[in-house]
Formats: C-alpha cells, structure tokens, sequence
C-alpha cells in the first residue's frame, strides 16, 4: 500500500520547437521564460527553465513536464533545456532581429536573410565581405557584426562555462573582454582574479566558482585573495587600513580557515608587494598597498608644498586688500573673514571650513578677486560636476572636475599631470574636499608644483568621502595645516530653515518645520510604518511637490535614504518612484535584474576615464538602440554611450543613498528616516541629506528615528594614518604615482 504523504516526481515529456519570445531571462541565475511555437499547436507555449544563455529565434529541445500555474495557466516546466542555432529562414530572421548581434535590427535582419537565406550564419563568420555589397550595410556595420558575432560566440562560451559550475552568468561580456579569448583558461587557473579584476564579481562568487574547479577551501590561493578581499571589505567602509587581529579573526570567519594559514597567507601578500604593514597609534596594520601609498603620498605632497611657507604673490598688505574688495564688491566682511582673508594672503596652504550660509563663498569669492589683482594663476576644482559647476557659478569663473583638471589620458591610461607634468597655476582652488578620498587627493597633490599655493574649502561636518580616507579630517585634525572654521550665519541665509535647520541638526538640537516670507522651505512629515512612508514619498514627490512648488520631479527633486537595501533602500523606493514617474517608457532593456528606460534618472557607480563620466554623477537615459546594443545618457549636456554588457555601471537615480549625493544639491530634497535605518542614523548622515536641498526639504517619517539621528554624534571613526603621518613630519616614500 502507499503512503498517502508520498509525492510521486512528474512524468516526463518532451517538447521542441522555435523560441518566438524570450519573455524573461535572467543573466545570474539562468531562469528564463520563453514562449515557443510547437508543430500542431496554433497557440505559442509557455516554457520555464533555465539556460545559459537564450534567443528569439532558436530552436529549443526541452525535457520536462507540464502543470497549470495560478496565475499564468498551463506551462510546460523544463528540467532541461537545450538550445540550437536557428536554421530556418523564419528563425534566423527572428533570431537576428532580437538584437543578439549588435549592428543588425529588425530591418537589416530581413534584408540578410532575403539575400544570403540560411547560409546567413556561415557569410557572417567566413565571407563577411559580401555583407557589405548590400545597400544600407556598409563596411562599418559589417565591422560591427562581424565583431559582436565573435564576441558573441566567444561569450556564449564563457557563459556555459559558468553557468555549468554553478556561477551567474551576467558579466560574462566583461570577462571575455578584459581577458580575451584566453578567459576560460585563465578563470580556470585562479577563479580568484575574477573578483580583482571584473566589476560586479566579488570574492564569493569567485570563491563558488573556485569549488566547483576543485580548488581545497584551505589552499594557499584562497587564503591569500581571502585576506585581500577581508582587507577590501574594511576599505569600502572608508578605512584606509585595519588592525592585524580583526583582519586575522574577520578572514578566519568568512573563509573557516585556521589563523596560521592567515598568516602565512598574510606574510606571502607582503612579499608579493599587495599588502604593506604599518604600525596606527601603536598598532600594527595592514594596508593594501595602493592606499598605503596614497596615504603616504598625501602626507609628503602637503609638506613638500608648505616648505617654504612664501606663497608664489609675495607679500600683501592685507588690510588695504580688504578695504579694497570690500569697496570694489559692495561687500562687508564679517571679523572672522576678514581674520580668514589675513591668513589666507599669507599662507601657502589652508584649510576652510564651515556649514551653510556661514560665508565660504564669499570668503572666496573676495580671496580671487584680490589675487587676481597679481596676476597669478588661479585654476579652481571639485571633485563631481555638480559640485564644479555650482562652484563655476558661484565665483563666476571656469572650474573643473578634479579627474578633468588632472586630464585622463586614455592611450596611457592615466592622468597626464603628475610630479613629472605638473598642472600650470600659482594657486589651485579645491572646493567640497570632505568628499575627496585618498587615492584621489594624493593624484591632485602630487600634480601641484612646489611653487604653488592650495586652498582647501569643505565641510568638515559632512559625512567624510565615499572612498577610503578622511583627508579633509585628518588635515584640520593633524594641526598641521592652517585652518580657518567659519560659523557666523549671514542674517540672509538665516531667513531659510534650511540653514537653520542645518545648524540645529549639527548642534544636537531637532529640525523646526517652517520658513520665511510666507513660504516654507522645510516640512515634517510624521509617519511611523515604513511602506506607509514609502507610499506618501511616492506621492509627495510625483503629486504634491510639483503641484505646489513647480518643481519637476524627476530633474529638480531628489530622495535621499540613509541605506541602499530594505523596504525605505535606495532599491526599493527606485523601483516605486520608476512606475510612478516613468510607467510608460518609449524603449526598455532588462539587464542586471534592472529595468532601464527612456527617460528614467540614472546614477553611474564607477569611475569611468575613457568616457569621462564619474561616480556619483547623475543623468538621464535619452535612448535605446536594441539593434546596436546600445543606451544613451545624458550628463550635463554631455551625451554618453553604453553598451548594454555595461549597464551594470549604472543605477536608477530617482532616490540615492545619502552619501552618493555628497558634492550635490537639487531644488527639492526628501528624506525618509524610520528606525529601520537603525545601524545608519546618526548626525552627519542627516546634516549632509540636510544641506543638499536649496530651495526645499521634506524629512518624512519617524520623529523617534529623526531623534536618534539627531543625538547620535558618534560617527564610526576611521582607521587612518594620515594625521600621524603629517604630525611626525611624514616618511620618505613617495607615493605620488603610485
């Protein structure tokens, strides 16, 4: 007799057939839903599966069974899928026509397939020159087919390999790309290169990977990329180093292997140059080696710059200098900035400091004009485009990003200033330094001239740079620099609750709701449930904001959430602000488990040198070309091209984590705070969300979470050497090239 409980496996069946759609197809996992034309049935089927990799047009032979779905009705559930080139003239056409094989559309498809018929396939591949002698074609799109059809063979190879040892299979074009056509033999070698080298790939799917190959999980390869990527982890938190035992006992968790292979792996990283030891306060640390030299090239840059301390104008007569700018600019300086104007004029190098409406433009401003006078050199520079062109505005003169004030390169592929070309001015102006990070402070300083000047000009209050480091801090912190901190507000700026706000936030006190004039610049909303906070943001930023302010929602308001993961995570409220504000998009790609649209904000996550697009900066995708593989964005006017293989460079825009929008500001700004954001709330996190807004700020949710913010002072301080390398005068390396 039978157990009732027993489960009996479904019959199999076969199924083959054309692949008309590929309704859904995921790149990590393989799961994909395809609606396929079967001999005898006028109705497509619907077939779920998994497959590497999958396309319009090909003939599929599937094994599997079939069952009735609640939602979607009958499907036939493969257990396997196997997919073979297209060989009728229906399925090449379609197959074509998909935008597999970039360069041919829907048009050129059929205009292949008219001409060449089956043979299409062998043409490309051995006689692309007959490609070419049709009209509309060119040598150039042949060029681009005959190459994304290699690429595309090569991946699709790439792809089976991983996705047959268990890995996703969504960066396969930039693994082939950065190691050609010996990729399968080099992942095979050391799988653990995958997570040094390609964007997106992290240690733990390396490490899955590396199982699959048979590698030991004690092997000495993986403990060494295991400490690396331990070392990694830390400087994404901001660090530029850790102490030795919590590497030891972090890299003994995450791998489950013994300290003294650790060590052992720890000693051989030294020796092979990726990891230098130093000693923090005392305690030994590890550095992976290019912040090391970073750290240590910023130290010696800003003393090799003070010494001498003669700044390259010579003596000024600073009261005659104040007078006169004040005269000339109809300007009266407060005594604190008249005391910063006296230091500055005579100093090689400083550092200004202050939050809103406390002055730092117009201490600036009053600085060029006077030294302008000398006719000196000025180049100014910040470290995004917003940030730049606002201080372009603000002091009516030409200023840069620091990347493209340094000049990438992309034959070197590196800057062109450095110790050996230095940058051509007598003073370099450097504006939000708090969000510059190590690496990137120590290229703008070791492209300075012994010769000249640097102001440095941020808020010390802000959440420090997204990269690792806290240059800014460590400055100011090290003594060593001559610092002015302003903190008078300006009666004009006093009249935003914005600025005030600012302030009462950064001095432990809770925000007000209210503004002058009339009209209010700041509002509270109380909310406690999160997805009720997530539903009033929706509606508040695509209804309420434009209705009443003017304010276009998607270019002049900005959502700005302390984290990027769980229901208020830039992710989630991406996704509700994209249907609201975007629900019917003239083109769409899916990549990388995100939908992508005409007209939807994005943000870029990387640095980006060969197309001059940084991370932080936002855009807006203008087009979407599926027969050329290709998306369009556009960054302050510039427009930038990606390939769909690159699409994981970019985010959706529409809320941002906080500190993403460092170096920013926007009309409108709205803040959801809630105790889920728990691990997250603290003060600089709310003061820098604050001070992003000009004209408006909405801080809805939970006055518990707003509090808890707004007390907790205790920002996690980073591990950094910087200060002590600059009180004990520095070392002799110099890293300014590295």
């Amino acid at each position: 007799m039978k157990n009732v409980n027993e489960v009996r496996a479904p019959e199999s069946d076969r199924l083959s057939g054309l692949i008309e759609r590929v309704s859904f197809h995921s790149q990590e996992s393989g799961f994909t839903v395809l609606k396929v034309k079967v001999s005898g049935r006028r109705e497509p089927i619907t077939v779920v599966g998994s497959a590497a990799v999958i396309g319009a047009g090909e003939t599929i032979e599937a094994v599997g069974y079939w069952r009735v779905d609640s939602t979607h009705g009958r499907q036939f559930q493969a257990r396997q899928l196997l997919s073979v080139a297209p060989t009728t003239a229906e399925g090449i056409e379609r197959y074509l026509a998909s935008g597999m094989v970039r360069g041919i559309g829907p048009h050129f498809a059929k205009v292949l397939v008219s001409n060449f018929g089956g043979d299409v396939f062998a043409v490309i591949e051995n006689e692309p020159q007959r490609l070419a002698s049709l009209r509309g074609i060119g040598p150039k799109r042949t060029a681009r087919i005959v190459a994304s059809w290699a690429e595309q063979r090569a991946v699709r190879e790439i792809m089976v390999f991983l996705h047959s040892h268990g890995v996703g299979t969504s960066r396969a074009t930039r693994i082939y790309r950065t190691y050609g056509d010996y990729a399968i033999a080099m992942v095979s070698e050391n799988p653990y290169r995958l997570a040094r080298d390609i964007r997106g790939i992290g240690f733990r799917t390396a490490d899955q990977l590396a199982r699959q190959l048979g590698i030991a999980p004690d092997s000495m390869m993986r403990a060494q990329a295991g400490v690396t990527y331990v070392l990694s982890r830390f400087a994404e938190a901001g660090n530029c180093a850790t102490p030795v035992g919590l590497a030891l006992s972090e890299a003994a968790k995450v791998l489950e292997i013994s300290t003294e292979i650790l060590q052992v792996a720890i000693e051989k990283e030294i020796l092979e140059g990726q990891i230098v030891p130093d000693d923090i306060a005392g305690e030994r640390c590890l550095y992976l080696a290019p912040l090391y030299f970073a750290e240590v090239g910023v130290a010696n840059s800003v003393i090799r710059l003070e010494t001498p301390n003669r700044p390259p104008w010579g003596a000024i007569d600073t009261e005659r200098a104040i007078q006169w700018v004040e005269t000339k600019g109809a300007i009266s300086l407060s005594r604190s900035q008249r005391d910063a104007v006296t230091l500055a004029l005579t100093s090689k190098m400083i550092v200004i400091t202050g939050g809103p409406g406390v002055g730092k433009t117009t201490l600036i401003n009053s600085l060029i004009a006077i030294l302008e006078r000398k006719r000196i050199k000025i180049l100014l520079c910040a470290p995004t485009g917003r940030a730049a062109k606002r201080l372009s505005e603000s002091t009516g003169r030409a200023a840069k990003t620091i990347h493209r004030t340094l000049e990438f390169d992309p034959a070197t592929f590196d800057f062109k200033h450095n110790k050996d070309n230095p940058l051509d001015c007598d003073l370099l102006v450097l504006d939000e330094a708090s969000m510059v990070d190590v690496v990137l402070m120590n290229r703008l300083l070791g492209a300075l001239a012994g010769r000249a000047a640097l102001f440095i000009v941020g808020d010390v209050d802000q959440l420090p740079s997204v990269g690792p480091g806290d240059v800014l801090g460590d400055l100011i912190g090290s003594g060593r620099v001559p610092t002015v901190r302003l903190t008078e507000i300006f009666r004009q700026a006093a009249e935003s609750m914005i600025v005030r706000n600012s302030h009462r936030i950064n001095s432990g006190e809770m925000p007000q709701e209210g503004g002058e004039g009339g009209r209010k610049d700041f509002y509270l909303v109380n909310c406690v449930d999160p997805e009720e906070i997530g539903r009033r943001l929706v509606r508040l930023v695509a209804e309420r904001i434009p209705k009443r302010f003017g304010f276009d929602p998607i270019t002049e308001v900005q959502v700005l959430t302390p984290m990027n993961r769980g229901t208020l995570g830039a992710r989630a409220l991406n996704v509700l602000l994209q249907e609201s504000l975007n629900a019917n998009p003239t083109e769409r790609v899916e990549r990388f488990g995100l939908s992508y649209c005409v007209g939807d904000k994005v943000l870029q996550l990387a640095n980006d040198y060969p197309k001059e697009v940084f991370n932080g900066d936002i855009g807006v995708i203008v087009d979407i070309d599926i027969s050329e593989g290709q998306l369009g964005v556009v960054f302050d006017a510039n427009r930038v091209v990606y390939d769909f293989s690159e699409l994981d460079e970019l985010a959706l825009a529409y809320a941002t984590s906080i500190h993403k929008s460092q170096g920013s500001e926007y009309r409108a700004v709205v803040i959801p705070i809630a105790t889920q954001h728990y691990t997250m709330l603290e003060r600089k996190l709310l003061y820098t969300a604050v001070t992003r807004a000009r004209e408006l700020v909405v801080l809805i949710g939970d006055p518990k979470a707003i509090a808890i913010a707004v007390k907790n002072r205790r920002a996690p301080s980073r591990v950094t050497g910087l200060a002590q390398r600059l009180v004990a005068n520095a070392g002799s390396q110099d890293g300014n090239d590295i």
